[in-house]
């Protein structure tokens, strides 16, 4: 046989398996639990199944390559037992459903979606979740796409009794975008996992917008918590990068920042971070950012404002770079709970203090006058909360700046030497879309 001929045969045999593949890959119909359940088990990979509008019931499992794609009103009811839908094998795509009343076993991992260890390349697309436990859940997996999904929790449970919105355990490069989470424990927890893409989602009613616990490279924008304890809880993580997402109206803090190093914390607007049962001497009012045993961070072009404390510090979380954040309107700016003094400037650049008194006389837009975080005002208000309606007033003002004029030296606290005149343009994050009214629990 001539060179000629073996490339024709060869051509020809690729081609019939391309086309015997096309020819493989078909779409089924259903609209019954029987026909369901006959196809996930006789359909082959690479093939669709379309539920029609219907009821499903009970607890279904995919083992093969398949797309489930629901038409309007095709609805999976797990009858309050088990997960809805098992995923136990790669490439699977899920599609245009509505799932609901999955059990609320967190032990057995109860999920509306739940992805089985080993499985890849997941696909959860436009689907409506409602239930107890987890909404999506997946352990051990890789390259997962989560996105365009709404997921409510009950609000009737406690709010450690629900399970995550979307949970991931070991995952890797997961992309999770464009979902509404509400009235589930965490919007989006991550543990132990890697690169990770979360971004344009929106929380509300729930514990913590999203939640990283031994996590790295995983970035975060876009992203809105409303109404919820915390926005964003990075913990024992490494490298995160978390900007240009907003908190507002939650009671605990907007970001957490604990025992975690390299993240680079940035143009996140956080806003009316109040406790209403908050007390100084219990430790838990609301906290715009609250940093506790983090080293070598990276906070810029933050707006902490009209919380009860701007940034609070603990102990072990001085190691960190801080400066072009705007301070506006908190309570206590700074409370930090350590025996050293800090820097909260990088070249030059200190931030914006609401309640900054001095002048700029070289106008470079730097006041020429440190600020110090803590002064004795602060200290009075933190022990007579209810005078903070004096806080800005003119006497106020006036004592702040008194005290700044003799402070010869200061031993311990924050001090900012190159404070802003003028608070740093900061490109606002997307504006909140939500309302009560849109996050109703469907029974």
């Amino acid at each position: 046989m001539s060179k000629m001929a073996h490339v024709i045969a060869l051509i020809t045999i690729i081609a019939i398996v391309v086309l015997s593949n096309a020819v493989m890959a078909a779409t089924w119909i259903v609209n019954n639990n029987s026909e369901l359940r006959e196809q996930l088990l006789s359909a082959n990979a690479g093939d669709t199944i379309i539920l029609q509008a219907a009821s499903y019931t009970g607890n279904f499992e995919i083992t093969k390559a398949l797309m489930l794609k629901g038409l309007e009103g095709a609805d999976i009811d797990a009858l309050g037992h088990g997960s809805a839908i098992k995923v136990s094998a790669s490439d699977v795509a899920i599609q245009g459903l509505s799932i609901r009343n999955w059990g609320a076993d967190l032990y057995e991992n109860d999920a509306g979606i739940w992805i089985a260890e080993q499985t890849d390349k997941i696909t959860i697309n436009g689907n409506r979740l409602v239930g107890d436990g987890f909404g999506i859940r997946a352990d051990d997996s890789r390259e997962l796409t989560i996105r365009h999904n709404r997921i409510s929790g009950n609000p009737l449970l406690h709010v450690l009794d629900r399970g995550d919105g979307i949970y991931l355990n070991r995952v890797e490069q997961a992309v999770i975008e464009f979902n509404k989470i509400d009235h589930v424990r965490d919007g989006v927890y991550i543990e132990s996992s890697k690169g990770s893409l979360v971004t344009n989602n929106r929380f509300y009613g729930l514990q913590y917008g999203i939640h990283y616990m031994y996590s790295e490279q995983d970035e975060a924008y876009g992203n809105v918590s409303e109404n919820v304890n915390g926005g964003y809880a990075i913990m024992s993580s490494k490298l995160v990068y978390l900007h240009h997402n907003r908190t507002q109206n939650a009671t605990e803090y907007g970001v957490l920042l604990n025992i975690t190093n390299g993240a680079r914390i940035e143009f996140n607007v956080l806003r009316n971070i109040h406790n209403p049962n908050g007390q100084e001497a219990l430790g838990n009012q609301g906290r715009a950012m609250f940093i506790y045993g983090a080293l070598d961070n990276e906070i810029r072009g933050n707006e902490f404002a009209m919380s009860d404390i701007g940034i609070a510090m603990a102990m072990g979380g001085e190691k960190n770079r801080i400066y072009e954040n705007n301070f506006i309107n908190n309570l206590i700016q700074v409370k930090y709970v350590g025996d050293e003094l800090l820097q909260w400037s990088l070249a030059g650049r200190g931030n914006y203090w609401s309640g900054y008194m001095g002048w700029d006389h070289t106008q470079d837009g730097i006041g020429a006058q440190s600020y110090q975080a803590n002064d004795s005002m602060d200290k009075l208000f933190w022990r007579y909360p209810e005078a903070k309606f004096l806080m800005n007033s003119p006497v106020v003002s006036l004592l702040r700046w008194v005290e700044s004029q003799l402070t010869v030296f200061t031993v311990t606290g924050i001090k900012d030497d190159y404070p802003l005149m003028q608070p740093f343009p900061i490109n606002h994050p997307v504006e909140s879309d939500m309302f009560e009214s849109e996050f109703v629990y469907e029974q």
